[in-house]
């Protein structure tokens, strides 16, 4: 009789087990679908133009013709500069959060809540914000530094977030065992907690770049919609989102480049990824093995 009850809790968990994993790989497929589905719909709208020329030609007709080099160092320059600007604030404050600042202090937690807040609030309003104050107050007008510096403020709560998260991650006995070592907490930070934490770092990283790289509202009141190649900051510049927006909505006949700019906006941020994970398993594994 035991047995049989042994056999049925038995075959109760291994049917449980069962059931999570199909769910499980059901979740997987359905993303994956999607992401293959939306990727197959840019490959057969936008291959057709995709070309080297595509990408080093200067956009002709209102986007009709030409290409998108003058829009991808726009991007690329945008992207840039929020990052410069943006990473080393958050990073800090992720640090300082974690490190230096007890948890439950009021101090710890009204940042936390003000990173909150500032993570809802939508992206219309950091771009009139950045209109308001770097294109009007601090007289940069419409250009890429304008735009960048109002992504950079975006990506503070993302940044500041996953990075705090993955320093919380790391198990309190490695903090323990550098301090029994003797290890300042400058050295603990550096040898010890980034090269565990560097992947919560690295999709931080990642999620920053493709919701910068996919602005639209906020930089249409900042970097401005010229098309042109910008020769400096201070020029006007438009990006690849505002781009894809600009042709699928407003100009006639521009879909099959807007295909083609979003299937090149897909590729860099795909290139990036791939990059930048790259970069944080090499870093990381070359730091922990010269521990």
């Amino acid at each position: 009789m035991s047995k049989l009850f042994v056999n049925k809790d038995k075959m109760s968990y291994l049917l449980r087990d069962l059931t999570m994993q199909v769910l499980i790989y059901s979740a997987i497929v359905c993303v994956s679908g999607v992401f293959l589905w939306i990727l197959f719909d840019l490959i057969r709208g936008g291959s057709t133009l995709l070309s080297w020329q595509f990408l080093t030609d200067v956009p002709r007709d209102a986007g009709r013709a030409g290409g998108i080099s003058s829009i991808l160092a726009s991007t690329l320059l945008v992207l840039l500069i929020a990052l410069l600007a943006a990473l080393p604030i958050s990073w800090a404050t992720a640090v300082m959060l974690t490190e230096y600042v007890p948890a439950e202090s009021p101090f710890g937690r009204w940042v936390r809540y003000s990173l909150q807040v500032l993570a809802c609030v939508p992206s219309i309003i950091f771009g009139l914000f950045g209109y308001a104050f770097f294109s009007l107050y601090l007289g940069l007008g419409f250009s890429i530094l304008s735009g960048g510096l109002t992504l950079a403020c975006m990506l503070l709560p993302i940044l500041v977030s996953t990075a705090e998260a993955g320093l919380r991650a790391v198990p309190e006995s490695y903090r323990l065992s550098a301090v029994a070592l003797g290890m300042s907490r400058a050295a603990t930070l550096f040898h010890v907690l980034l090269p565990v934490a560097a992947p919560a770092w690295a999709a931080g990283l990642l999620l920053g770049i493709g919701r910068a790289a996919a602005e639209t509202a906020a930089l249409m009141f900042t970097s401005g919609y010229v098309d042109r190649m910008p020769e400096s900051l201070l020029d006007s510049g438009r990006v690849l989102a505002l781009h894809i927006f600009d042709l699928s909505m407003n100009v006639p006949g521009g879909d099959a480049p807007a295909f083609a700019s979003a299937l090149v906006l897909i590729l860099l941020l795909l290139v990036i990824n791939l990059v930048a994970m790259r970069f944080t398993y090499l870093w990381q594994r070359k730091k922990l093995n010269a521990e």
